[in-house]
């Protein structure tokens, strides 16, 4: 059964750390800067050594061809949950001005497996270090970790990811899902908004431009406490009537 950490989460330089003691480290941090709701995400039974079995499924993996399409429903479905729920709810400030500028890249992966995403997690990093026009990326996959606990999880995989290609610390990997869910809170609380998306994503932020934005942006701090507000405001049935719009004549082959 998923265990709920026991204290809130606090805004820290880019992420929200919890101060309170949870299963695995890496539940320790809610990973979302921007648009989390400051709390940590509820966390589950974790006891493996997630350092060695990310080796062998990137082993695994490592034959896989990534195929990322120009042109996706899935993709556009995303777009328009960040258009109208992202920047148009102003969940996240920031948001906006690199959507204008083009420098967010939207894309999904054909993944139907732990191995095969962590594949296309790798690529996708890959790129962001070998392109500095991309901003950030939203690594779209609606074919894998389609339960809350499993995506969570595989979190852990992700930060082992990080850390084998020597990059925490260089990029973090923000969590959406539509089923999120965070400790302390019931599955059809409002502010567990915050953090549905119409499919699973693996949202990559560059570190050193989370803690540029947040240094350069006031009351920052306060961005969490008003998407739970506004959120609770809002209720259950009118954020999900807004994620479901997102995936309206959206088709999976």
């Amino acid at each position: 059964m998923p265990q709920p950490a026991d204290r809130e989460g606090v805004i820290g330089s880019s992420s929200f750390i919890l101060e309170g003691s949870v299963d695995d480290p890496g539940d320790a941090w809610s990973n979302n800067a921007f648009l989390g709701n400051g709390r940590v995400r509820l966390s589950c039974v974790w006891s493996a050594s997630w350092s060695m079995i990310w080796h062998t499924l990137i082993k695994t993996g490592q034959e896989r061809e990534l195929r990322l399409p120009d042109k996706n429903p899935v993709a556009g479905a995303v777009r328009q949950w960040v258009d109208t729920v992202v920047v148009g709810l102003n969940l996240c400030p920031f948001a906006k001005r690199e959507l204008d500028k083009d420098r967010v890249r939207f894309v999904v992966s054909d993944a139907i497996s732990e191995q095969g995403l962590l594949v296309d997690l790798e690529a996708e990093l890959d790129l962001l270090e070998e392109d500095a026009s991309i901003e950030t990326t939203l690594l779209i996959h609606p074919r894998v970790l389609e339960t809350f606990c499993d995506y969570n999880q595989f979190l852990n995989y992700a930060e082992g990811l990080l850390q084998q290609m020597e990059l925490d610390g260089v990029y973090q990997i923000a969590s959406f899902h539509p089923d999120y869910q965070f400790g302390g809170t019931e599955p059809d609380d409002a502010e567990n908004y915050t953090n549905r998306s119409p499919y699973p994503v693996l949202h990559l932020l560059r570190e050193e431009s989370l803690d540029r934005v947040l240094e350069s942006t006031e009351f920052a701090e306060q961005i969490p406490i008003r998407n739970i507000k506004l959120m609770n405001t809002m209720g259950s049935t009118e954020m999900s009537a807004m994620l479901k719009a997102c995936l309206d004549r959206v088709e999976l082959d």
